[in-house]
């Protein structure tokens, strides 16, 4: 089946609405909001600081250490509060996506936390939690060769859309899933891939497609970054 028309109504290469503020956690070292429609992610950073347990510090550079959390209420359905194993996953996967513009050989020994609360899930929020993690990192002085911007594309029925809702993610035809998903970051200035991840199957003419519509919109997502960031000045 032809999946022409999005469900919200977007072009299929059209982010949802974008808005994003730094400076909103007053006693974080560096802090920012991002949102996706009705996706929203807070990001405060601390340190860098003196890093406990003593036996993880590095004499060679400082250590970067996400956290990635869906409060209980950012779902209709509530969930369990703490940890998960999805939540692990995706702390690892955020820190493998921000490590690679992160210049902390200045700060041996030192440890930079990351603290990532999703208040608002409508799909696409380790993509906010990212954007909102490198706006946050940016704002807290931390050396960064360059920002990281993300975001989720993937393939509904045979149509190759930016920025997948919930429903789009569910999406069914003759009662089986018929949506990819497939989360992407980019470094800004040098164009390359900090994150690639694919739920589900799509032919290598259509991922090549994806990644080259992530980019188009992780370009504007770095331009609605920067704003922010220079907003302060």
């Amino acid at each position: 089946m032809t999946y022409k028309k999005r469900l919200d109504g977007r072009e299929i290469d059209e982010p949802r609405k974008i808005e994003c503020k730094v400076g909103i956690v007053p006693r974080a070292d560096g802090s920012a909001m991002f949102r996706f429609g009705d996706t929203i992610a807070i990001a405060a950073v601390y340190g860098p600081k003196e890093l406990h347990p003593k036996h993880l510090e590095n004499p060679e550079g400082g250590l970067l250490r996400c956290y990635y959390n869906m409060l209980s209420f950012s779902v209709s359905d509530r969930i369990r509060p703490g940890p998960s194993r999805r939540s692990s996953e995706i702390s690892l996967i955020t820190k493998e996506s921000l490590a690679p513009v992160l210049q902390l050989e200045g700060f041996p020994n030192k440890v930079v936390d990351v603290h990532i609360e999703i208040l608002q899930a409508n799909a696409g929020t380790r993509c906010a939690g990212i954007n909102a993690a490198s706006m946050a990192l940016a704002h807290a002085g931390i050396p960064m060769t360059d920002l990281v911007a993300a975001v989720s594309v993937g393939k509904i029925g045979d149509a190759v859309v930016v920025d997948l809702t919930k429903e789009e993610e569910d999406y069914e035809e003759n009662g089986k899933k018929a949506a990819t998903d497939i989360p992407v970051a980019f470094l800004l200035r040098s164009g390359k891939l900090s994150l690639l991840q694919a739920d589900g199957k799509i032919p290598p003419e259509d991922m090549k497609k994806a990644i080259e519509m992530a980019q188009k919109a992780c370009i504007k997502i770095g331009e609605e970054q920067k704003k922010a960031l220079k907003a302060l000045k």
